[in-house]
């Protein structure tokens, strides 16, 4: 996982944005041999039990797509406001639309 600031500002500053439903991704190419993930809950989405619950949701989804991922990206994955209502199957779906466009699961970035 992604932890330290400069690991963030470096996907904010360098990474490409994409975008499905009530998930925005940023990724960035990466020279390590892991594909690391951040994960962004903003308090619009709720009280902290919501976003924990959110936070939560996409860590189990991400755990069992980790087989397939390309290493050397570094992923922030933000949720917005519709994914409080969605349930797993858009959930898994919406994760692995914006994966695959960014290149993380199987092949290169559609630029």
């Amino acid at each position: 996982m992604l932890s330290r600031p400069q690991d963030f500002a470096a996907l904010q500053q360098t990474g490409i944005v994409r975008t499905h439903g009530p998930l925005v991704a940023r990724v960035r190419r990466t020279d390590l041999e892991v594909t690391r993930f951040g994960l962004s809950t903003g308090r619009r989405l709720g009280g902290a039990v919501i976003r924990n619950r959110i936070r939560r949701r996409l860590r189990e989804t991400l755990r069992v797509m980790a087989p397939s991922f390309q290493p050397g990206w570094d992923v922030l994955i933000i949720a917005r406001a519709g994914i409080v209502e969605a349930d797993h199957a858009a959930l898994v779906g919406a994760l692995q639309q914006i994966l695959r466009r960014g290149g993380v699961l199987g092949g290169r970035a559609s630029r």
